[in-house]
This record gives structure tokens, C-alpha cells and sequence, in this order.
């Protein structure tokens, strides 16, 4: 039966096998290089082919079936690879098996219709082959009819509120007018980096982590050349050129594969950065990230965040000592960390570094630096021996991306909560939550899989947006940011109190932004007991509404570190004109009034809304659901003590926006069967900061003394309204940004 035809249409199951190979030989790096890789992931799959295909052909022989045995064993065989490929790499066995049956079909298909048209057969092996070209729209329109409704798309909100007024300042995400140069410091004995090798400028010393590592394989010291007691120091500098001292900004990347080297993919933020005054360093810890080889050092997160504050001492060291690019440029007074996924989490570790270090004599030698700022581009929130970083009067900035299919939660927006102010000061914190940003992206060497091969061929890519336009919101925000934290710039403030005043620098998508600072006086943070009817700064009653006080959560229903007060309307639709109006009212207390008439700074009213909606956690009825009704109709009413009131609806002030729902992979059948189903649910609870100026009060009633307010009141109007509030209060103008440091 092995015929002509039959070993020609062998071409199918072998090619299948080496692509299997070579893409989990991609996703699993061997440091060789990708043209070793992929020599080394042919030849097993042809030896895999060549054995298997063999042994089953034979053992099919002996079943006495009339089959091409050579063919069907060889089909079987790359069925049989792509099944543990996928098996090992994160899908669940009922979804490995129906792709490696779809894959193995189409080879096998694929051979078959090289096999005709090679003996001429044209007609039959033509039918064949347009049956395979036409597949993937059969495939496409499966995907497209999946069990769960499609998520609704991301709204597009930029142009819409083009009435908000542009800031008056120049574009941060541009270079700035320093010259520079760039340099690297390191060990000078890198068996794989030569810049950090013979092309070192400046010699650093090297650690000893035996402390905190307890498991480091032979093969990761055969590989870099080093173990646990001499951990290198290794980083790439972007040096303004002049006498300084310059604010000083460390920047440190995530858990990517070891063998593919990722500080340098923030190059694009270091060149920006030292364009406009800042010294830009970013940190080599590829030795800590995981390998299919060598798998990842325990304790890494406190490894990572130990890294940091080494660099910080060698730093320290390299200004004190003339001839050194460093030799007194540092201003140790303005000093930022940025960090990138688990690096993300360790700069926040490294600002709160007392908690896990305290008898460790790095931490005396760095508090010479005072950590003013902290950026996370979508940062993990792991418990680290059971304790997690809280900050207190540190700027602090965060990133996600709603179709991160890496840190799929936003996990940045859990540190955003567990940073305080203690008032008298100009630090605060924002959030940026967008629409159509992913993980990897936000580094320009990690491309666009948030997820290692084979598994990440399954994410969804079409709705992700293009990496220049994601690194230009990186850019922007983070620039401005450190403008104004370090250099003391206010007139890029507004931006983090409001993404809309930036519009003219930022792509085109949903944003949700949230902002805090010190210059804050809170009424409701429901952090004080669980008993709904009383805040912070009075009591609350509700009219028409379910009520409850419940944690905000995220993705997978987990709580997030905050309470808030989730109401949902419960009346009908033929609500009679008579019975009163679904409302949440807060009578403020006599301290909060005291405040307001003593202070002569409050300027508004402030709070946080999550829209639910959208259906963060429900998604029957999702595709029933009018886009209108996706947005709740909110209405803000202050009343003062004479009882004058002034109400206005919130979509005046800023559009209250569906929350975006995410497919993260190509099919709905697939979201649950993939990373132990952690992309199940498409939203979570995002919140966004709406600030009402008194003014716009007073516009609809001029009686309206803002001094003597006494109830705060939300209304919901639309049929089903659910929402949750947090982080009510007044906000006060700024203090001089001149005093932060």
C-alpha cells in the first residue's frame, strides 16, 4: 500500500512535526542562537518522525487493516507530537487533542494533495488542495460563533471629548534638548554579553546572593558563567552630557526567557529620557528569569528587588570616584524606579525594601537615594513571605493593558490602593487603564505573544494595538510623569487627573484613568467597618437602590485590597412620577463641614466610579444588551446647609464608559481550556476619577454655598443601573510642586 503516492504524502506529517518542533523549540530558547535552534528542532523532528512513524507503521502492519501503514503511522506520530506539545504548554487535553487533530488532518490532507498532483492526479489533488486554502475562513466563521457572546468593542473616546481643553506644553513623549551618550557597567567577564564583557566601560563588583538563594542549577552556572556568589552587575546607561546633577531614573524588566535578553528593550525610554535630563539606566536581571532548562531561582522576586538596591549602592559608589561618567551627576534627591511585570512589582518592593531587607547592610548604604517615584508598566502583586509593599507619600504611576493576556489583572491598580498620603504634600498616584494595549509590547524585544510559544499562537491578536502606538502612550505618560515628580514641571499635572487633556499625544482608544494625591479630604473610602450605613465623613442612606459593601475584584473574583459601595437600581421602568428617585445619599458629619468652612482650598467634589453595567462578572444577557444601556446615567446633587441644592448629570462631565471585555484567544471555546482558564471572565472592575468642580454647581444654582455643604447624593436614572463608588471626597488645589522633594 505504500505506493508512490503514500510516500510523497509522508511530506505532510514530517513538515508538521518540524514546525511543531521548531515552534516549541522557540518558545524554549536553548541560548545557541534561533539558527541552532531551529537546525536542532529539525532534526528532532525528523527523528521523531523516522522512529515513531516507523515502529507504528509496523505495529499498524501487523493488524492486517489495508492502509498505507508508512503514511498512517507517520500521521500518527505528528498527531501524537502536537498532542504533548500542546499538553505541556498549557492547554487543558480535551483542547490539545482537537487542535493536534485538526493540525494532523490538514497535514495529512496537505501530503495527500502533494502526493496527486505529483503523480498527476491534477484534478483530484487541485479539489483537495483549494479545500485546504479555503479551511481557515471555515475555521474563522467556527471561532466567530462560539457559546459565549463576542465582547463588546473598545469605545473610542479621544475625539469625542475634543471639548476638553489641550495642555498648554510641549509634547513629552518628543526628545528633549540634551545631548547624550550611552555606556555600559558591568562585570567584564559575561560569557554571553559582550557589551557587558570586553565592551564594558566601567567595572562593577559582583554579589553575593547565597543569602536569599537556596537552588541554583548547574546548568544556569555552566551557561552564565557565574553562580549564586558573584551575581553580576550589569546595566546599560543614557548619560545627559553637561555638569548635572541629574535626576536619576533605574529601570528593570520582567520574567522573560533567559536566553532571550530583555533590558534593552526599554532603550526606546532610556535615549527619551536622557534627551530631556535624566540619567536612564536600565538593568540586566535576564539571570533570574525562568528557563526551560534550568527553570528560575527561588525567591526571585526578592532577588529582583535586592538587584536594585545593589545597583543603587554601585551607582552610589561610581559618583563618588573621579573619572567616572557618574562623578557627581547624580541628584540623590530625585531618584525614580521603573519596572516592567515582576520588575514592576520589585521597584515597589524596593521603595518599601524595610520590609523584607531590614538587617541587610544594603539598605543603610541606599537610603543615601531618596525614592521619590515609582512607575509600573503592568506589574505583578504577589505575596512575598506573606507581606506585600505599601507606600506612603511616593508618587507612584501604573500601565495595563486590557489585553494583557500575560498579568491578565490589573494587578498595578491593587499597589495604586495600598499607596497613601499623609496630606502637606504634592505627591499622588495614577492609574492609566487601556483599552487595547497587551503586556509584551511595552518592551520592544518582547513582540507581540504575551504568552511563550506554542501558546501563544492561541491568543487573540487582531483587536491588540500597534507597539509603536502602545510605547507612545509609555512615553508620554512616563515622561510627564517624571516631569513632574522629579523636575517639579506642573504643567503636565492635569494629565493624570485627566487622560483627555492629552489627547493630542495619545493613540486613539479607551482609556480609564485614576488619580489621588495629598491635597485630598476623603468622605467615603469604606475601609472602616462593613456596615453600609456608615462612612468615613457621615452616614448613608439609599432610596430605590440594592446596596452593599463589598471588595472590588478582578478577572478571576478575587478581591482586590479596597472596599466600595456597589449599588444597583432596583426599580421598574414605569416608575410612577410619585415615588422617589433611585438615589445614595451621604450626610456629612460635622468634622467634614468644619473642614470645608476652615479650608479655603477645596475645589470639588471628587470620586471613583466602576461601571458594572457591562457585565463584568455576568455575560448571558450580553449580547442582548443595547450599547446605550452599557453606560449608566448618573446624576451628582451637593446640598448646603440651607438647604440649597444643585444637581448635574455626570456624562456633562466625562463620558462614563463601558469597560472593555476581552477574548483573549482565537476562539471562545478556547478561553477556558488554556493557562489553567485564567482568561474566563472578559472584564473586572476598572475604576475611573471624576473630579466636579464647584463651579459647575454653582453654574446651575449660584446660591450654593460650597462652604457649608451637608449631603453629598448620586442618582441612577437608567433601568438596571449598577455601579461602584469609591474614594469619595473633595480635592483642594495643589500645593507649590516646588516643596515635593
Amino acid at each position: 500500500m505504500d505506493t508512490t503516492l503514500w510516500r510523497i504524502a509522508l511530506s505532510g506529517p514530517w513538515t508538521l512535526c518540524i514546525l511543531a518542533f521548531t515552534i516549541a523549540v522557540m518558545g524554549i530558547p536553548t541560548g545557541l542562537g534561533s539558527a541552532a535552534d531551529v537546525i536542532l528542532a529539525a532534526g528532532a523532528g525528523t527523528l521523531v518522525m523516522a522512529l515513531a512513524g516507523n515502529l507504528l507503521a509496523m505495529l499498524l502492519s501487523l493488524t492486517g487493516l489495508r492502509i498505507p501503514h508508512l503514511f498512517a503511522g507517520s500521521l500518527l506520530s505528528a498527531l501524537g507530537t502536537v498532542l504533548l506539545i500542546l499538553y505541556f504548554a498549557d492547554l487543558e487535553l480535551a483542547a490539545a487533542a482537537v487542535i493536534a487533530c485538526i493540525a494532523a488532518l490538514t497535514s495529512g490532507i496537505a501530503g495527500l494533495a502533494a502526493g496527486l498532483l505529483r503523480t498527476r492526479r491534477t484534478l483530484t489533488g487541485g479539489l483537495l488542495a483549494a479545500a485546504l486554502l479555503l479551511s481557515p475562513f471555515a475555521l474563522a466563521y467556527g471561532y466567530g460563533t462560539g457559546s459565549r457572546p463576542a465582547p463588546s468593542p473598545p469605545v473610542r473616546t479621544l475625539a469625542a471629548d475634543a471639548q476638553v481643553l489641550p495642555l498648554a506644553a510641549a509634547d513629552p513623549g518628543r526628545p528633549g534638548d540634551y545631548p547624550f551618550h550611552s555606556f555600559t557597567y558591568g562585570s567584564g567577564k559575561d560569557l554571553q554579553r559582550k557589551a557587558y564583557s570586553r565592551d564594558v566601560a566601567l567595572v562593577s563588583t559582583s554579589v553575593d546572593a547565597t543569602e536569599y538563594i537556596r537552588s541554583w542549577p548547574t546548568l544556569r552556572t555552566l551557561f552564565w558563567g557565574f553562580d549564586p556568589t558573584a551575581l553580576p552587575l550589569n546595566a546599560r546607561v543614557w548619560m545627559p552630557d553637561g555638569d548635572g546633577p541629574y535626576p536619576l531614573v533605574l529601570m528593570v524588566h520582567g520574567n522573560h526567557m533567559m536566553e532571550d535578553y530583555s533590558e534593552g528593550g526599554y532603550a526606546y525610554l532610556g535615549e527619551l529620557l536622557a534627551s530631556r535630563g535624566f540619567i536612564a539606566v536600565t538593568l540586566d536581571e535576564n539571570f533570574l528569569n525562568y528557563s526551560a532548562w534550568s527553570g528560575i531561582p527561588d525567591n526571585d522576586f526578592k532577588l529582583r528587588t535586592w538587584v536594585i538596591l545593589q545597583h543603587l549602592q554601585q551607582i552610589a559608589s561610581f559618583a563618588e570616584q573621579p573619572g567616572t561618567p557618574f562623578y557627581q551627576k547624580v541628584d540623590y534627591d530625585s531618584t525614580a524606579l521603573l519596572g516592567h511585570s515582576r520588575g514592576g512589582q520589585a521597584v515597589a518592593m524596593a521603595a518599601d525594601a524595610s520590609r523584607w531587607f531590614p538587617g541587610d547592610p544594603v539598605l543603610a548604604a541606599t537610603r543615601q537615594f531618596h525614592i521619590t517615584s515609582l512607575i509600573a508598566l503592568a506589574p505583578t502583586d504577589k505575596m512575598i513571605d506573606s507581606k506585600q509593599a505599601t507606600l506612603t507619600d511616593v508618587n507612584y504611576l501604573t500601565l495595563q493593558g486590557a489585553r494583557d493576556g500575560d498579568v491578565h489583572d490589573f494587578y498595578g491598580d491593587r499597589q495604586y490602593m495600598r499607596s497613601s498620603y499623609t496630606g502637606n504634600t504634592a505627591a499622588f498616584k495614577s492609574s492609566l487603564y487601556i483599552a487595547d494595549a497587551n503586556h509584551s509590547q511595552f518592551n520592544t524585544d518582547w513582540g507581540l505573544y504575551d504568552q511563550t510559544l506554542p501558546t501563544g499562537l492561541f491568543l487573540k491578536r487582531s483587536g491588540i494595538m500597534d507597539g509603536e502606538q502602545q510605547r507612545q502612550i509609555a512615553k508620554v505618560y512616563i515622561s510627564a510623569f517624571l516631569e513632574t515628580t522629579l523636575n517639579g514641571k506642573a504643567e503636565y499635572r492635569q494629565l493624570f487627573r485627566d487622560y483627555r487633556s492629552g489627547a493630542q499625544w495619545l493613540p486613539d482608544t479607551a482609556y480609564y484613568n485614576r488619580f489621588q494625591s495629598g491635597a485630598y479630604i476623603p468622605v467615603a473610602d469604606y475601609e472602616e467597618d462593613r456596615k453600609r450605613g456608615t462612612v468615613q465623613g457621615g452616614t448613608a442612606t439609599v432610596e430605590g437602590l440594592l446596596w452593599s459593601e463589598e471588595a472590588a475584584k478582578d478577572r478571576e473574583l478575587n478581591n482586590k485590597p479596597s472596599y466600595g459601595i456597589l449599588l444597583e437600581r432596583s426599580s421598574s421602568p414605569d416608575q410612577t412620577p410619585e415615588e422617589p428617585e433611585s438615589a445614595y445619599k451621604i450626610k456629612l458629619n460635622d468634622t467634614i463641614t468644619r473642614r470645608l468652612a476652615e479650608s479655603a482650598a477645596a475645589e470639588g467634589l471628587t470620586f471613583s466610579l466602576a461601571n458594572h453595567n457591562s457585565g463584568p462578572y455576568e455575560e448571558e444577557d450580553a449580547e442582548e444588551q443595547p450599547e446605550a444601556a452599557l453606560s449608566p446615567e448618573v446624576e451628582v446633587e451637593l446640598t448646603d446647609s440651607n438647604d440649597t441644592a444643585a444637581r448635574i448629570p455626570l456624562d456633562e462631565v466625562m463620558d462614563i464608559l463601558p469597560l472593555p471585555q476581552t477574548e483573549f484567544t482565537i476562539s471562545p471555546w478556547l478561553e477556558e481550556r488554556i493557562s489553567d482558564g485564567k482568561f474566563g471572565n472578559v472584564s473586572e472592575a476598572v475604576f475611573q476619577t471624576y473630579k466636579l468642580p464647584f463651579e459647575l454647581f454653582l453654574e446651575e444654582e449660584p446660591a450654593l454655598d460650597p462652604d457649608k455643604l451637608t449631603d453629598i447624593t448620586f442618582y441612577l436614572q437608567g433601568e438596571d443601573d449598577k455601579i461602584m463608588l469609591d474614594d469619595i471626597g473633595f480635592y483642594e488645589r495643589d500645593i507649590l510642586l516646588e516643596g515635593m522633594h
